[in-house]
């Protein structure tokens, strides 16, 4: 086995590391997925190699339709396919039989089979009958949107939690879309063909079919299960920060977006950064100090996306609470794309999905209400955005922070910006602590920034800044 070298043996970041094992991954190239009736119920991996993409136009613009497609051949790539044509149909609504109707797929086939493609994504999440129907139809692969996304989170995913997620809303997805073939529809024999069940395992027993669905749901509860109590430890990790009274900040946003390239900018993080949709799957936190000396955790949260699948809202929902407990939203936006804003909806309405799943507890552990966490729009890659498009956003986002976290530009005022939000949670104190009350002196060390110490004859001088509850248990100790 041979290691890669590195220049002037430098040691890696964690992120390189990750990206180079990431860009080691290359998916198999020649194996057709081109449907057979085969004998076993369809549970096969994506096999995504060389595609053609189609999309329903049932409202919006040509250039709406177009930078949509536009983001499903970004998804189509990540992935790992090329992407060979892409076709849009103008309807009301999709068809309810093969999601482009019965004309357009058979100019669909015609297209599959003049540039040799294998598979076909459709820009929507399609009914099992309609997955059926459509690959009928064109006779080679079908998948829909959600399909695709689960299959990139799935490449992705590193941790034992976020394999464990993915797993799941995979699942999830896969359940009602089983289908099998010949001996897959056949019954297990029961105890008159000499197999020895004996009376009360004659007659018909489960398909093979069913057998599948059975084992998927037994897989699924266990799952459930390994994911609340991940969710356990994530949140005493959580409620620990939330009692050490240091701000909390989540960077939000859509993918690709820059948020993992923010945090490395403002903590010296040095994670994963990949021009890449869903480079990040698994939350990273990082500590981080403002320019008056206090200090922050800012957590870089999994990128959101048009239509994310319910099922990934769901299974990630641990993670994306992180969102809840907040005491500042950075709503991190790419300036260089063609629809900003509309990323801007996108970003908010699953932030919402979240924080209405978590509407029990209406207030989080900080004791704030959750509906009322600030935001603060970043818009970011300012060096590769035209002059236009970014006089459009200042004039749509007067209150947004625009910056660069590959050049550093806009960066101060980021930080400004995010103090000035966050209000202080200490205070200064000047106490004269007895030299028996050795406890509190030590806490006031762990909590506190200490400014100076003396040490006299009634105990030990401290002036520092404190939580504003551990003033209070000082209060007795002022120094007058």
């Amino acid at each position: 086995m041979t290691y890669p070298k590195f220049p002037n043996n430098e040691i890696p970041s964690a992120g390189e590391l990750a990206l180079e094992d990431r860009a080691a991954l290359r998916r198999v190239a020649g194996l057709s997925t081109e449907l057979a009736d085969i004998s076993e119920v369809e549970y096969r991996q994506l096999r995504l190699e060389r595609v053609v993409l189609v999309g329903v136009w049932t409202e919006g613009s040509a250039s709406d339709v177009d930078a949509s497609m536009a983001e499903l051949a970004a998804l189509a790539e990540t992935a790992g396919s090329e992407v060979l044509e892409g076709l849009v149909q103008r309807r009301d609504k999709p068809d309810p039989s093969t999601y482009i109707g019965s004309g357009k797929a058979q100019e669909l086939r015609e297209v599959v089979l003049a540039t040799g493609a294998d598979t076909v994504i459709c820009d929507g999440e399609l009914s099992p009958a309609q997955l059926n129907a459509l690959e009928k139809a064109v006779k080679v692969k079908v998948v829909d949107r959600t399909a695709l996304i689960l299959d990139i989170f799935a490449q992705h995913a590193t941790s034992r939690e976020g394999k464990a997620q993915v797993a799941y809303a995979q699942m999830e997805y896969m359940l009602p879309r089983l289908r099998g073939w010949g001996e897959s529809m056949s019954r297990q024999g029961g105890g008159a063909g000499g197999s020895g069940g004996g009376v009360g395992t004659r007659g018909p027993g489960e398909t093979k079919i069913e057998t599948d669905r059975r084992r998927i749901r037994e897989r699924m509860s266990k799952l459930r299960r390994e994911i609340k109590d991940m969710k356990k430890i994530r949140d005493t990790q959580r409620s620990r920060r939330l009692a050490s009274d240091v701000a909390s900040i989540a960077i939000v946003g859509y993918t690709n977006a820059g948020k993992s390239s923010l945090l490395n900018a403002l903590t010296g993080a040095g994670v994963l950064v990949e021009n890449a949709l869903f480079a990040t799957l698994e939350p990273t936190t990082r500590r981080g100090e403002f320019a008056d000396g206090r200090p922050f955790v800012l957590t870089d949260t999994v990128g959101f996306v048009r239509h994310l699948p319910t099922q990934l809202v769901e299974a990630f929902r641990s993670t994306l609470e992180e969102v809840v407990d907040a005491d500042l939203l950075v709503h991190v936006v790419d300036g260089s794309d063609i629809k900003p804003l509309d990323q801007i909806n996108a970003v908010r309405q699953v932030v919402n999905e979240v924080i209405t799943g978590a509407a029990p507890a209406a207030t989080s552990g900080a004791g704030h209400d959750i509906r009322s966490v600030p935001e603060l729009v970043v818009v970011n890659k300012i060096d590769a955005a035209n002059d236009l498009a970014l006089a459009q956003l200042r004039r749509a986002l007067p209150d947004a922070v625009f910056v660069s976290a590959h050049t550093g530009d806009g960066l101060t005022r980021l930080q400004q910006r995010m103090a000035e939000l966050i209000a202080p949670t200490d205070t200064v104190v000047d106490v004269t602590i007895p030299y028996d009350r050795g406890d509190l002196v030590n806490k006031v060390h762990a909590d506190g920034r200490v400014d100076a110490t003396e040490h006299t004859a009634d105990g030990t001088r401290i002036k520092a800044h404190v939580p504003i509850s551990l003033a209070a248990t000082l209060g007795e100790f002022a120094t007058f």
